[in-house]
């Protein structure tokens, strides 16, 4: 690509600073040139700690900089749609951190203003460019396991302190939203499919009101998922992908070391073998992807239209807990 696009930040999450923007950094398509705080001294401090030349004390200031062509946008789940929405009718592309939105209905509020100002929006669900994710869905689309018939995903850490955004409901917090998310689309990806049904076990802590454990199935045209995921517990994750004659399983599905292979194993009537997969950074080419689409090559990674599917997703298993029941997916 000729030149590089010019990507500016809004805030200075964790994930932003400690992922996501040294990643990007390292990237062939993408330039941090700004990054803004409502803390005029936090930025300067976090710009000049990363390498940013410029760095704004508002989110409007960053908007109004004219060499500034994409935003990424980590901030709280609740400030997702109104700040994107705002850097779109600036004329930015935005990159906006998952889950894109609270719902169905302001997910199709984003996709109004993508269409209405003709930027370039996705959700950064940065693992569906890890190759050892294709690699996955590959073997999967080649039959190598048979007819995909189950895909089953745990993820959980532990986090109880009240100043974190995931244990604020107000915010968007709570497991389901910040990683069960990750269980939904491993679903979604591996059979190509939307699930029919839904239903869901979920349990509340008593002080933040937010899920903080969630078990749920998904009933697939082609088969069945389930996936538990924690705020609450011993950090873990895995993925399996189970057909008729064989399994799949991702080691590390959704936060990989970047500087180490990740394996995934395959498990056939031939036996049990390993693939490695070289050591690579999902943020890096998720950045450069959407780079890419930017200048006309190629397709956002994670388009608005996948979002908003998994999005009804997440609705209908808060629907099933409040109902005790199935629910279904709905996009409207």
């Amino acid at each position: 690509m000729a030149d590089k696009v010019r990507w500016g930040v809004l805030g200075v999450a964790r994930i932003a600073t400690g992922k996501v923007i040294p990643a990007m950094q390292r990237g062939d398509n993408a330039e941090i040139v700004a990054i803004a705080s409502r803390d005029v001294e936090k930025a300067r401090r976090t710009a000049a700690a990363l390498g940013i030349p410029k760095a704004y004390g508002s989110y409007e200031e960053l908007l109004a900089d004219p060499e500034i062509e994409a935003v990424y946008n980590p901030l709280p789940n609740h400030l997702h749609v109104p700040w994107s929405i705002r850097a779109a009718e600036a004329g930015k592309h935005v990159l906006v951190e998952k889950p894109v939105a609270l719902g169905v209905a302001e997910c199709r509020t984003l996709i109004e203003a993508r269409d209405r100002t003709g930027v370039k929006m996705g959700e950064a669900f940065m693992v569906r460019t890890h190759p050892q994710w294709l690699r996955a869905r590959e073997l999967v689309r080649a039959g190598e396991i048979g007819p995909l018939r189950a895909v089953m995903t745990a993820f959980s850490f532990y986090n109880r302190d009240p100043a974190n955004v995931r244990n604020v409901l107000e915010m968007g917090g709570g497991g389901m939203m910040d990683i069960g998310c990750y269980g939904i689309q491993a679903a979604r990806y591996f059979f190509g499919e939307e699930p029919r049904r839904v239903v869901s076990l979920i349990g509340r802590d008593p002080e933040f009101r937010i899920d903080s454990i969630a078990s749920v199935l998904l009933d697939f045209p082609s088969g069945q998922s389930v996936f538990t995921c924690s705020l609450q517990m011993t950090p873990y994750q895995r993925v399996q992908i189970a057909g008729e004659r064989g399994r799949i399983e991702i080691e590390i599905p959704f936060n990989p070391m970047p500087d180490r292979p990740t394996r995934i194993f395959v498990s056939t009537g031939a036996g049990i073998r390993t693939e490695e997969i070289a050591p690579c950074d999902q943020y890096t080419i998720q950045g450069d992807l959407f780079s890419k689409a930017i200048r006309g090559e190629g397709e956002v990674p994670t388009p608005l239209e996948d979002a908003i599917r998994n999005m009804a997703v997440i609705e209908a298993v808060f629907e099933s807990e409040r109902g005790n029941g199935w629910a279904i997916p709905r996009l409207s």
